[in-house]
This record gives structure tokens, sequence and C-alpha cells, in this order.
């Protein structure tokens, strides 16, 4: 794209529309399905308002003055809006080929218009590098003082909405809902007014255009009607959204016997004028720009915004049943944003996409939990690797991601974002398990072994990759930063319970049975076989008991021959994984949860989610005695005995079910502790930084011309 900008006045001007429009019959046909309607584009806002006076929809009608001949017929553009009652937004070029006067300025909102810059100059150079934007800015925003301006529009609607809270302004109109004949093809996918967040809770409204641009229509795909328009007009005034036109006088003939190669006839938007009055006059609300960013602010509290950044996931994990990923994706989908998540399939689900609670869930490699060897393992790791980074590549040149959020296991994973991050995405990587204590455990390895010690060099190049590093416990805070992160570069969010879908369910079950349950993976560190040899000491003395494990691993085939040769095969009993929908029914009928860890390197610091899940849906949970667990609870909330012995397991069961009293006071305390150190806690702390992490803070000078908003403080990124 730079490179067309560079030397696009050295190619003819009907070669340059050619082949635009050979482009353009291509991707007519391959987007049919998303344009003129991308009917996901229509979904409601969470918390939206409506419009003011209840109308059924909003009209904004803008136009770019792109050269000379469009600012000569800016009078002729006025008159005709006014005759059928309607005001618009004109953008102007502050150092393009011509000079808009003082007087066209002041006349135009003398008469209810609105004006707004349309870039600096009109060459598709805006955003070319940081360092070029950044020349621009004081330039931009003289002029937005000098005309008393509150709005932009980009040229060529290229857009870095990141690098626009520079300007100080109040709207932004450079996206679309969809628009796949734009240069940058990028779309937002939705017909409603947004928030660009910014820096020290600053920010801006977007407000996308949602139909076709006038020079698309009638110049590059040559339409002979108007009735693209009218159609888009009746769905989106059905949704209850924004009607945002933009149009060029640039290419609108007013006198039909002298149109030019690159014009339309007027007719066509004054018939379109004509068809809002017939048709759906008194049920829009006619504004200009800036009255709906205002409305916007003004009817929506800050926290509730809706936001459409773009944000994709990688994890080598079922994204179903995976409580960590799940809670990031949906609670940002929940407030708007563009969420898609590269994820594994499984025995539950297929591969290919589906959408998931507003998420993009693209199951790209199925994973057998059978890895007797670390190669095996090492393999089908890099296997998804290649696989995540070419769909990531392929999905990011189409959308163009603000952040990837990446999810070990492996630290490695990170790699898949290279081209993203090439092109200005930011990265996290979020460390669910510290891989080389994981590995030493999982396959026997001496923590002083070579493979161990690579382990250890990818956890620092990895680190040294990406933007932001989200650590999952505290412990492994002060171990990751004493040896390969530097600890402003972090966060630590632990696995806290997402209400959404830990809220508290009722028991449904009344068979007379005491159900004992673990629910999560099947590996050494879970210490498994330690639960089930306790089991079998307490069956007599609670013959109605039973063990119920769900979930899968490495450890599958000798905990079943456990069981086996234990004889305990109608009272231990296995399901297979769960979706966390399902597993939350599953915890609210159980009577006591087990959390039977061993305390070897990587079990004693790894923070067992299970224990609040448990808590959430007051169910007494027994938890072995690790370092981790004793950091976060204390013998007030759970039921704790001593790590890797069987008997005291056993006795710390029985005991459960045998003291109500202790029962009750676990359930109560548990569930306070569970409710008060629930994911709302953390949520806008994740949230902020994704945000802060997607927003560029350039070292700029200048007051902020916001009306009445006093400079933001700057830094560098």
């Amino acid at each position: 794209m730079k490179a067309y900008y560079s030397f696009k006045h050295l190619i003819p001007w009907k070669l340059r529309l050619a082949m635009r429009r050979k482009l353009a019959g291509y991707r007519r046909v391959k987007y049919a399905a998303e344009w003129p309607i991308d009917k996901k584009a229509g979904a409601t806002p969470p918390g939206w308002p409506g419009w003011p006076d209840r109308k059924q929809f909003a009209l904004v009608l803008t136009h770019d003055v792109e050269g000379a001949k469009g600012l000569s017929r800016v009078p002729q553009l006025m008159e005709l809006e006014i005759k059928y009652g309607f005001r618009s937004s004109f953008n102007f070029v502050p150092e393009g080929e011509y000079r808009v006067s003082d007087q066209t300025r002041e006349t135009l909102t003398r008469a209810g218009f609105e004006v707004g810059i349309h870039g600096l100059e009109h060459d598709g150079k805006l955003y070319w590098s940081r360092a070029n934007f950044a020349s621009k800015v004081e330039r931009i925003k003289d002029y937005a003082r000098e005309w008393n301006v509150r709005g932009f529009r980009s040229p060529f609607m290229q857009h870095r909405l990141p690098w626009l809270h520079e300007l100080g302004l109040e709207y932004d109109l450079s996206t679309f809902d969809t628009d796949p004949f734009e240069p940058e093809p990028d779309g937002v996918a939705t017909i409603f007014p947004f928030w660009v967040p910014g820096p020290n809770d600053s920010g801006f409204t977007e407000l996308p255009y949602t139909l076709p641009q006038d020079f698309t229509l009638y110049v590059v795909l040559r339409e002979q009607t108007n009735e693209i328009w009218k159609r888009k007009l009746d769905w989106i005034a059905q949704s209850g959204g924004m009607a945002l036109l933009n149009t060029h006088p640039d290419y609108m003939c007013f006198d039909k016997n002298e149109q030019a190669r690159d014009e339309y006839p007027v007719a066509r938007y004054e018939d379109f004028l004509k068809y809002l009055r017939e048709k759906y006059d008194g049920l829009f609300w006619a504004a200009t720009p800036l009255e709906v960013a205002r409305y916007y602010c003004e009817s929506v509290p800050r926290l509730d915004r809706n936001s459409r950044k773009k944000i994709c996931m990688v994890t080598h994990s079922n994204y179903e049943t995976d409580n960590r990923v799940r809670r990031y994706a949906e609670s940002l989908a929940r407030r708007g944003d563009l969420v898609d998540v590269i994820a594994l399939g499984g025995n539950l689900t297929s591969l290919g996409h589906e959408e998931i609670c507003g998420v993009n869930v693209f199951r790209i490699q199925n994973r057998d939990r059978n890895e007797r060897s670390k190669w095996t393992y090492a393999w089908r790791l890099t296997r998804f690797l290649l696989t995540s980074s070419i769909i990531l590549t392929r999905r990011h040149h189409r959308i163009r991601y603000d952040v990837i959020h990446v999810h070990n296991l492996p630290d490695f994973l990170v790699f898949s974002a290279w081209y993203p991050r090439l092109t200005g995405a930011k990265l996290i990587l979020d460390i669910h398990d510290i891989v080389p204590e994981l590995f030493a455990s999982k396959f026997k390895a001496r923590e002083d072994s070579a493979y161990v010690g690579l382990l250890k060099q990818m956890e620092k190049v990895s680190t040294e990759f990406v933007d932001h590093v989200i650590i999952s416990n505290h412990l492994w805070y002060e171990k990751l930063t004493s040896r390969s992160v530097p600890k402003e570069k972090c966060s630590v969010f632990i696995n806290y319970v997402d209400p959404v879908i830990f809220y508290r369910r009722p028991r449904t079950r009344d068979d007379g049975k005491f159900i004992i349950l673990f629910p999560g993976s099947l590996h050494w560190h879970q210490g498994l076989d330690i639960a089930i040899e306790a089991f079998a000491l307490i069956k007599n003395e609670i013959p109605n008991a039973e063990f119920h494990i769900y979930g899968s691993g490495n450890m599958e085939v000798e905990l079943k021959e456990l069981v086996q040769r234990l004889g305990l095969n109608e009272k231990v009993l296995f399901f297979g994984g769960t979706p966390l929908e399902r597993i939350a029914d599953v915890i609210a009928n159980a009577d006591v949860g087990v959390v039977p860890k061993r305390s070897d390197s990587f079990g004693d610091e790894a923070y067992s989610t299970k224990i609040m899940e448990f808590m959430s849906q007051g169910v007494p949970v027994i938890v072995s005695r690790t370092t981790i667990d004793t950091f976060y609870f204390d013998e007030r909330v759970v039921r704790f005995f001593k790590s890797g012995d069987v008997q005291d397991l056993a006795r710390a069961i029985t005991e459960i079910a045998g003291d109500e009293l202790l029962c009750k006071s676990l359930v109560s305390a548990g569930y306070d502790y569970a409710t008060q150190n629930g994911w709302d806690t953390r949520k806008k702390e994740y949230l902020d930084l994704v945000d802060s992490l997607s927003t560029e803070v350039f070292t700029t000078a200048g007051p902020d011309v916001r009306a009445g908003v006093k400079p933001d403080p700057v830094g560098v990124a």
C-alpha cells in the first residue's frame, strides 16, 4: 500500500481506475455475504440507550471535499440539502489543492452545517510511520483550533485509531461497518457509534459510515441507480442503527450536459433524500456527527461504552473447557469487541469455525492427550504453532488486529503472531503454567537438565518478544521476574471465577449419594492416584459415596487401571471433558470437591481454578497443603490435608461427610471468598490493559482542542 501511494501520481488515471474496477469485481463476488449488508453489524450494543425522542434510527450525512472542483460545488450541495430539510458535515483538506476560505466555513456553520478536517494533505501518506504522523499532528491541531473543528476523517479511509488520540478531537469518521472495496478493507462490523478509549481515561467516539460511498457505487462499480443505498437504509432502519453516508461533491454532476467520466448525476443523491422524507419522515433523528458523538457520550456512562477493539487469542487448548481463555474472550465480546480465538478441537467439538457467546472460535487441530514422550508433545505443539501462524497471518491481513493475546503452553506460541507484531499489533503472553517446571514434572526430567535449561531460554526469548506478560499467580510472578522478564512488563491475574458462567446454581440431585468430585486435567501433578487410594479407604465407611472424575490427560490409562486394581469400577467413574456451562451444574450437585495436587516443584506453585469454582457453587473443598494454596487460602475457607498423604485425605473426606457444622462453615466462608475475589473485581484492569496496549502515545506538545478538555499528560510509548 505504501508503494502504491508513492507511485500513484505516475500511474495514469484510467489505468488506476481499471485496476480498481477489476479488483472490485472480484471482491464483490467474494464478499457477497458481507456487502452491502453484514448482518452481524446490526447487533445492538450492550446497554444501548436508543436514539433521542425514541427515533427508530439516526441519519448522518457527510461529504469529503477532495479537490477544487468539489469545493466549487459546496454551495449547490448545501442548497440541495436545505431544500429537503437536511444538514450535513463537510470535511475539508487543509493543505490540499485548494484553500477553504473563512467565509465558506462561516456560511456553512451559520446555516447549521458542520465543518470537519479531512487529513492534512490528500495523498495517502498520513500513516506511513509514527514519525511522519507525529510531524503532522500539530498542524492538524492548529487547523482544528482555527476552524473550531471537533471531528476528523482520514483520506482514503485509512485508519490508525490508536494514533488519533493525539489529535484531541471528539470524534472520528475513518471507519466503516463493511466495505471490501477500500484500500484498507478491515471493517468494524457495527452500524452503531462506539468508543475508542485512550490514555488517562480520554478517548473519542468513532462513527463508521454504514452506507456505501458514492465513488464506490457509481464510479468503481458503475451502478446506475441508488437501489443499494435504499436497500441498505431499509436494513439499518429495521436494525435501529446509524445510517451514515459519505459522498463527494467532486463526483456529483450538477449539470447533466457536462458530466465527466468520473462523475454521476446528482439526481441520484437527490432521489435518496426524497426517499428518506417520503418513507421515513418523523422516524429518524437527522444529526451532524458532532451531535451524535456528544449524545453518545452523554447517554452512555464511560464504563459502559461499547468498544470495537479487534482481538485474537491463540491457545493450545479446548476453548469450551478453558475457563481462563473464555473469561477474557467473552468479557471483551460483551463490551462489543471483535474477538477471534484460534484453539484446539476435541472429543466434544469438531474442527472449523463456530461462534460462541459472541466469540469466533476457529478449531484448527485435534489433540490426543496421550503424550508419552516429550518429543511427541513437542511435535504436536510445533504443528499447532505453524498452523496457527498461517491462519493468524491471513486473518490479520484482512481484519488487522489491535492485540494478540497468546496463552501458553507453550511459551513459543507467541511466535505465531510474528506478522501481526511486524505490522503494529500488540502482543500479550499469558503464562497459565510455568513451562520448565511443568515439563520437568510431567516427563520426570531433572531441573538442571539441558532440556529444562532450553525451556528456560525459550521462556526468556518469548517474554522479550511480547509487549506484556500476564502471570497466573504471585509466586510465579516472583520466579519469572527474577529470571526472565522485568516487573514493569508484568501483571498477575489468577484464575478468577467468572460469575457469568459460575453463578450460584440450584442443586437438582436428590439420589441419596455422597458425590466426591474432581474436574480437571488428569496429569501426575494433580494427584488423582492419591485421591483414588484415599477413596478406597473410605468406601466402606461412607457406603453411599461415589468419586466422579471429569477431564482427560496422559494419566487416564494408569488411573483407570488403578481403579480396576482396587475394585472401584462401580464407585469411581470417569466422565471425560465437559464444557464449562455443564461443569458448573456438575459442581453444584457435588457434596465435596477435592484438589489433591502433589507438592512437587510444579504442583506446589500451580494455582487451581477448581477451588474457587467449588466455592462459587456452595460446595466445601478439600485441598492439598501446597505453598500456593496456603498463600491464597486458609482453614476458614478450605479443609487442608497433607500433600501426598492418602490417609490424611481419607480423614478429611470422612470429616466433611460427618460434620454438618464444619461443612456449613466452609460453604459460607468459601462462597463469600469467591464472591469477593471473582472476575468482576479484576475485569476492568484487564480491559484497561488491552486498551492501553492498543493506544499509541507520542511525544507531542500543544493543548487539547476539545471544548473544555484539559491537555492529557503525554509520554513515550
